[in-house]
């Protein structure tokens, strides 16, 4: 998913074709991708727990690689389906111009029209969530100063800091996308790894930092998202899609559509506090998310 896993993806190539780790697709068994990180494995045994209790044999390959390994994986039909990003399909998988504003639905749109007019790979469903860039402070602060969005921080970030990773800083969709949608910049702006990230803005040595939205992190720390209420981050729409030939099962279809709107951003950064702080193994977060809400 976006810069913060794009590193991932020449080394996980190397990786896959020495180690042979992704395995060819058996007709019979349907094979759910994974990129390397919380959610996303989460996600995959929400899917492949619904697909067995249809029926299906399903092997997750858990941790596959990095976007361009699966999406490769999916055109090739080594793989059925995985979750994936509106944001990353328009901005890393078909490299896009960047638009005036980043509109949800008609980023939505146009990354339906690419995935299915380029290679035939169709989205099955839109689970509800995003993670998305995002500017985060401490809740207390946020609270004392009854600041709840990009704009109304407006008077108070030219007098602070930001710990921001180094790509946040530089791209286009990043701060200095920001800087042109909204007008103003942070007093100072401090560039390191998203760990330490975290750890500075614990330690007040930064006032807000470049999150993500579903990062456990940010229920971890005590940080509040400030809502982007002019839109100029693009949106990550969590998706799963299939390719052509998955997408001809109409009872597999129906299936994933079940997760259409299943959880907010909220929602996925709880499961993934689960994962990342409470050590839970991600099929059991999976089936206890879909027994609470009636699909299993």
């Amino acid at each position: 998913m976006k810069g913060k896993y794009a590193f991932f993806v020449i080394s996980i190539i190397a990786i896959s074709i020495a180690s042979g780790c992704i395995t060819s697709n058996d007709d019979d068994t349907i094979v759910i991708g994974s990129k390397l990180f919380n959610e996303q494995y989460i996600v995959a045994h929400m899917v492949a727990l619904l697909l067995e209790e249809k029926g299906y044999d399903v092997d997750v390959q858990e941790g596959l690689g990095g976007t361009m390994v699966n999406y490769e994986a999916l055109k090739k039909g080594d793989i059925d389906l995985y979750l994936e990003y509106t944001g990353t399909a328009y901005n890393v998988i078909f490299k896009l111009d960047s638009p005036e504003s980043w509109d949800v639905e008609n980023i939505y749109d146009l990354v339906e029209e690419e995935l299915r007019d380029v290679d035939g790979i169709e989205i099955a469903c839109r689970l509800g969530f995003r993670d998305d860039y995002a500017i985060a402070v401490h809740k207390e602060w946020a609270d004392e100063n009854n600041i709840e969005n990009l704009t109304e921080f407006e008077s108070y970030a030219p007098e602070l800091s930001i710990g921001t990773d180094p790509e946040f800083a530089q791209r286009q969709d990043g701060l200095p996308q920001m800087e042109n949608i909204y007008g103003y910049t942070f007093g100072k702006i401090n560039q390191m790894q998203p760990t330490l990230m975290y750890e500075a803005i614990k330690n007040n040595q930064v006032d807000a930092i470049s999150a993500y939205t579903t990062d456990s992190r940010v229920d971890i720390y005590g940080l509040v998202i400030l809502d982007d209420d002019k839109g100029a981050f693009p949106p990550y729409d969590a998706i799963i899609i299939v390719n052509e030939n998955t997408s001809k099962d109409k009872d597999l279809m129906d299936t994933l559509a079940l997760l259409n709107d299943i959880l907010d951003t909220d929602a996925m950064r709880a499961l993934n506090y689960e994962y990342d702080e409470d050590k839970r193994e991600a099929r059991d977060i999976a089936r206890d998310f879909l027994e609470s809400v009636g699909l299993l």
